[in-house]
């Protein structure tokens, strides 16, 4: 292996120039594919496509749209019904109406109302304001009178005390999940801003649509602001380290090569930018700069110790490229293991990220001696670094600890594990839709300001299948739609429900005269004199009740909305519900036995829609974050096991970089930062990362081993002040560089930030004082028989 190695770093300056050449234009290819590079506007797939719930949520898609597609803006107005108040709502509504993009908008000022044909025999719709009368007191006062008796409204679209009012934008399916929302959502924003200079009234503005586009916009702000920062604040730290400019230009070469690579790869693959996969740019910066540090630290000690300039950029290449390759893989694996959770959101974060790990060490190892062969050799001031007598301090004192005072190590470590665990035990797993953002937040507060008035904005879904054409009309159907929206009354979390029921009890109480007592579901006699109007919930004649019924009749929905309750919660409720709604609908009305599933004496109902598939998704993620950091371990643990070949190395070589995991799960639980997909993604992550600095360190002492004649103290002492210096640059451009994450304005990306940053700080201690004390520990003839092995 050490002859390859050598070979490889003798070759890099031999072929300096086709190798230049060949990455220059490989990278004019990558850039003229990353040019290519799209923003995704969809939902993230997170459960995989074999998952039963996602296949019932996909299937619903299909019958009736997507169901997050209503955009929400809320008034509190008391004053609405005067005709200057009035006449500006319905301005407003217009407006919104006349956007490209928009199948529907309902408000106080566009309400339709059902009236009977008595010639066609159908229920027909007009304006329940007549847009031709003049908007005046006298005008409005029948207005309000005639929604007094309309209860279908109620709750609906403004409070019971008529101060806070709704108006509800549906989306075209063609723009939910298109580049075009993003422009649509914007304008409407933008007619709601205008309605609140000129009326001096607050609007918020909420919905999934509003939600995913405003999420998304700030993503798109984020990958420059990211990328810019983790470019500057590692420049800044490579500048404060080298005092060289040329150092931190050709580092930024390398990086921006690996950037360039990173995009083009989610080109290749087909991907699009995600919240998750923008984060691989700034992420290649960060991980990418160690490797110049520790090839240029080991050029200008090889320089040092009397080598020309070319043997010591091939010592460098050889020997540094040997432990950097083992060091990337580790990394590589870290982030690799998410390709293996079956979720689409992870899977493509994982692959690329890994590729991209691994293809920034490959053009590192080349671009560095080659860049570096063109150059004078380093003068006396570029090794100045070598001599910074804070890191030298800080190495010594390092030195004397693990020298003197092993004992004391071991203890203190004992008791910090013995807290984090205690710690790790409080940790809550639950998260929310907005969770991310911060409490002062407009789409959080303004989403809370319609939840607090109308309970949520998140859809809650009942699917109802009724196995056969014409069936869900049936009065039998409709009783059981009313125990279901009755059942879900009870709890204080959901809305009332839209269904076929809601417009057969509106149905009945025109057909009776418009008398609101008579907004009930019929008796069954009363259903069959309606039998003749039912053209009207076809949704042909009419757009007040489309979408909750097919054309056959035989699938139907019950459409409630929820508050952001949190995944735990709105897991509860789903296994609180489910079995209900099981118990309402496949009950035999006739021997009152539980009918299996897909019994079609029976119904099949399911409970769906976006916010059970949140909860869904965060649980599965939870699960398989979980089994994917545990995975990197295994795997990093064979990595160590097929290098030492010594179970008691590989836990002298695994514990410095898991004792760090555990320490900041015991934060977590301790600062109340919950166990989220944000922050579980930290910990393989870190594992790997933090692994490297293992590889570093053991493959150094492994070479003083050598060098001193077995010595062991010796070797570890030279380890400690020759690599140290390498791994404390690493671990500063590691802790700021991902700690530039904590700029972002959601909560997670910042947690992913300072969780990282501080476990990453924590392995660089315990692979400087916990690492070399594991190695004094051990007795001269395990080391030999370990270190003889080739690494």
């Amino acid at each position: 292996m050490k002859n390859a190695w050598n070979w490889i770093g003798k070759s890099i300056l031999h072929y300096k120039f086709p190798l230049l050449g060949f990455i220059l234009l490989l990278t004019i290819g990558l850039g003229f594919k990353a040019s290519q590079i799209q923003l995704s506007y969809e939902l993230a797939k997170i459960l995989p496509a074999s998952d039963e719930r996602f296949q019932l949520y996909e299937g619903f898609k299909k019958k009736y749209g997507e169901d997050g597609a209503v955009m929400v803006i809320a008034v509190e107005n008391p004053s609405i019904f005067s005709p200057a108040e009035f006449q500006a709502w319905r301005d407003l509504s217009n407006a919104v109406k006349k956007q490209a993009g928009i199948k529907n908008v309902l408000s106080l000022a566009t309400l339709p109302e059902l009236y009977i044909d008595s010639v066609e025999k159908k229920f027909k719709t007009r304006p329940l304001l007549d847009s031709t009368l003049t908007l005046n007191e006298s005008n409005l006062t029948v207005f309000k009178a005639k929604l007094d008796r309309l209860p279908i409204y109620k709750n609906f679209l403004y409070t019971e005390d008529l101060k806070t009012h709704l108006l509800l934008i549906t989306l075209d399916q063609k723009v939910i999940n298109d580049k075009g929302r993003i422009a649509l959502v914007k304008n409407i924003k933008a007619l709601g801003e205008q309605y609140q200079a000129k009326m001096k009234h607050s609007v918020h503005m909420t919905g999934m649509p509003f939600i995913r586009t405003e999420y998304t916009s700030q993503v798109t702000k984020e990958l420059s602001l990211f990328l810019g920062l983790a470019i500057l604040v590692t420049s800044l730290i490579l500048l404060f380290f080298f005092r060289s400019f040329q150092v931190v230009f050709f580092a930024n070469i390398v990086v921006l090569v690996g950037i360039v690579a990173s995009l083009a790869t989610i080109v290749f693959f087909g991907f699009k930018i995600t919240l998750l996969s923008g984060l691989i740019p700034p992420l290649i910066v960060v991980i990418g700069i160690p490797n110049v540090i520790f090839l240029l630290n080991k050029y200008h000690e090889t320089y040092l110790s009397g080598k020309s300039k070319e043997e010591s950029l091939i010592e460098s290449a050889s020997k540094v490229g040997r432990t950097l390759f083992l060091a990337n893989l580790t990394t590589s694996i870290g982030f690799g293991v998410f390709a293996f959770t079956g979720s689409a959101l992870l899977v493509e974060f994982g692959i690329v990220a890994a590729l991209n790990v691994m293809i920034t060490f490959f053009v590192s190892l080349v671009l560095i001696p080659i860049f570096f062969s063109f150059l004078a050799p380093p003068k006396q001031k570029d090794l100045a670094h070598f001599e910074s007598v804070r890191v030298n301090k800080f190495l010594n004192r390092v030195d004397v600890w693990v020298l003197h005072h092993r004992k004391f190590i071991y203890g203190f470590i004992s008791i910090v594990l013995v807290i984090s665990f205690y710690g790790l035990s409080k940790i809550q797993a639950v998260g929310y839709i907005v969770d991310d953002l911060p409490r002062d937040n407009a789409i959080y507060t303004d989403l809370k300001f319609v939840e607090d008035r109308f309970k949520g904005v998140m859809p809650f879904e009942v699917n109802i299948d009724a196995f056969e054409k014409g069936r869900a009309l049936t009065p039998e159907l409709l009783a059981k739609i009313k125990r279901t929206e009755k059942l879900l009354a009870k709890y204080p979390e959901f809305t009332q429900g839209l269904s076929i029921l809601t417009a057969t009890k509106y149905l009945y109480q025109v057909y009776r005269g418009g008398d609101p007592k008579y907004f009930t579901l019929p008796g069954i006699d009363e259903l069959a004199k309606l039998k003749d109007f039912q053209s009207s919930l076809d949704g042909k004649d009419n757009n007040l009740f489309a979408g909750f019924i097919d054309k056959d009749k035989r699938f139907t929905r019950i459409s409630f909305q929820m508050q952001d309750a949190g995944t735990v919660r709105t897991q509860q409720l789903f296994d609180e519900i489910q079995p209900k709604i099981d118990s309402i609908f496949r009950t035999d009305i006739e021997t009152g036995e539980l009918l299996p599933a897909g019994d079609k004496r029976g119904y099949q109902a399911d409970v769906t829609g976006n916010s059970v598939i949140y909860a869904f998704q965060t649980a599965y993620l939870q699960v398989n974050l979980i089994e994917s950091t545990i995975t990197a371990i295994i795997l990093i643990c064979i990595l160590m096991a097929l290098l030492f070949r010594s179970w008691k190395m590989v836990l002298i070589s695994t514990l410095p970089s898991l004792i760090p995991l555990i320490i900041t799960a015991g934060l977590m639980g301790y600062f109340g930062i919950a166990l989220k997909p944000s922050t579980i993604l930290i910990f393989s992550i870190a594992f790997g990362i933090s692994s490297d600095g293992t590889i570093y360190f053991l493959t150094r002492y492994k070479e003083e081993w050598a060098k001193n004649n077995q010595n062991v103290q010796k070797a570890v002492q030279t380890t400690i002040l020759k690599t140290g210096v390498s791994m404390f640059y690493t671990a500063m451009i590691l802790f700021f560089g991902f700690f530039i994450f904590t700029a972002s304005t959601f909560k997670g990306t910042q947690a992913l930030g300072i969780l990282v940053s501080v476990t990453l700080l924590i392995a660089m201690i315990c692979n400087l004082i916990l690492l070399p004390a594991f190695l004094l520990g051990l007795n001269k003839k395990e080391i030999a028989t370990i270190l003889e092995e080739d690494l």
